[in-house]
């Protein structure tokens, strides 16, 4: 009896030994599919921006497109966005003395906008995962700095021309009122 109980507390203990010893996995390692190093270390180079992003779906071709548009907002969200963020606090005491409490309360919202073009975005990387019923879907976007630098100068351009009309009404404008002075100054002297 002993001896059955010694050999069971030494398989026992040899596989915990064993299951401890293995180490932790990394996370591209896991039950959770195959994760490309791509998605867990972002490249970075000096004529690109790159993103990743997933997105799942049952159906492979929705869980491509979910992805996909999530990689190009992460892209847009790099190059420009609009922040609005609140934050409150409340605080109250009630009671007094050492029977008071305090109550406290923190509320943080945060809206990001963005609203840019992509022109020249693509996918470089993407790989399929089937999980169960459902498809994991990893991308890595692809937007040349060249194209941003190029769709940066047309706005600005644009922006130009805009002004440039603007002015040249408001120009126009001020020298009709210049000259209905002029008349209104005639009729008077």
């Amino acid at each position: 009896m002993k001896k059955n109980m010694l050999l069971f507390l030494t398989v026992f203990t040899f596989s915990l030994l064993l299951i401890s010893c293995g180490g932790s996995k990394s996370l591209s390692e896991t039950e959770t599919g195959d994760i490309p190093e791509w998605y867990l270390n972002t490249p970075t180079a000096e004529n690109y921006i790159y993103e990743a992003a997933s997105a799942t779906s049952r159906d492979m071709d929705l869980a491509l497109n979910k992805a996909e548009t999530e990689g190009r907002a992460k892209i847009g969200r790099t190059m420009e966005a609009k922040i609005n963020s609140m934050q409150k606090k409340f605080e109250e005491e009630v009671g007094e003395g050492e029977n008071s409490e305090l109550l406290s309360q923190f509320t943080q919202a945060t809206k990001v906008i963005v609203s840019t073009e992509l022109t020249g975005s693509r996918v470089k990387e993407k790989k399929f995962v089937k999980d169960g019923s459902n498809w994991r879907v990893y991308v890595l976007m692809e937007y040349p700095i060249g194209a941003a630098q190029k769709a940066f100068l047309n706005k600005i351009r644009d922006n130009n021309q805009l002004y440039t009309r603007f002015r040249a009404t408001d120009a126009m404008k001020e020298m009709e009122d210049d000259v209905q002075k002029y008349e209104e100054w005639k009729k008077n002297n």
